[in-house]
């Protein structure tokens, strides 16, 4: 692997999208750019979040940064929600895998993570409020759960014409693609 790793967006509905994502054994230089990389597609998208799956990697990785400020920046390997806590709140959830689409997703307000950092270093936390909602959504996509998954039926309904949009363009690209062998 290069030093400096490239990675695109992967956009609804592809596969591996909707695939459990596996845990992460080495933790290494390779895992460090991958983290990195992920940053800064994160970055260059304008997201706050972004998994492993959404630059079409099966891992369980995630990164976050609220503010966009580099003290607050934080990866989460093999995360694990050890609970769910607090009053339900309702807030408008976007997605990097969505572009565009928009839905009023209820989850708890907070959230206690154990997890690994990109070194190897154990972490456990406890997060409330935008933090809390930005990791149950990533950690959703290390499961295969989807925005479309968590819309009200008007939510889907609202956004009918553009996820139908994301579909014909996916198929669209893989009739331009030919077929790899394996």
């Amino acid at each position: 692997m290069s030093a400096e790793l490239e990675l695109d967006l992967t956009l609804y509905p592809a596969p591996v999208l909707r695939r459990v994502a596996a845990s992460v054994e080495a933790f290494d230089e390779e895992l460090e750019r991958l983290v990195a990389a992920m940053f800064a597609r994160m970055a260059a998208s304008k997201g706050v979040g972004l998994a492993a799956p959404q630059v079409g990697l099966k891992k369980r990785v995630l990164v976050l940064n609220p503010t966009g400020d580099p003290q607050d920046a934080l990866a989460l390997v093999n995360p694990k929600l050890k609970e769910l806590f607090g009053p339900k709140t309702v807030f408008d959830e976007g997605c990097l895998s969505f572009p565009g689409i928009f839905a009023e997703i209820e989850r708890p307000d907070g959230c206690r993570v154990e997890a690994i950092d990109a070194a190897g270093n154990p972490i456990q936390g406890e997060y409330t409020g935008f933090v809390s909602r930005i990791i149950q959504h990533e950690h959703d996509h290390l499961e295969g759960i989807l925005l479309v998954d968590r819309m009200s039926p008007a939510d889907k309904l609202r956004n009918k014409a553009a996820l139908e949009e994301l579909v014909a363009r996916y198929k669209d690209s893989k009739k331009a693609t030919p077929a790899r062998r394996r």
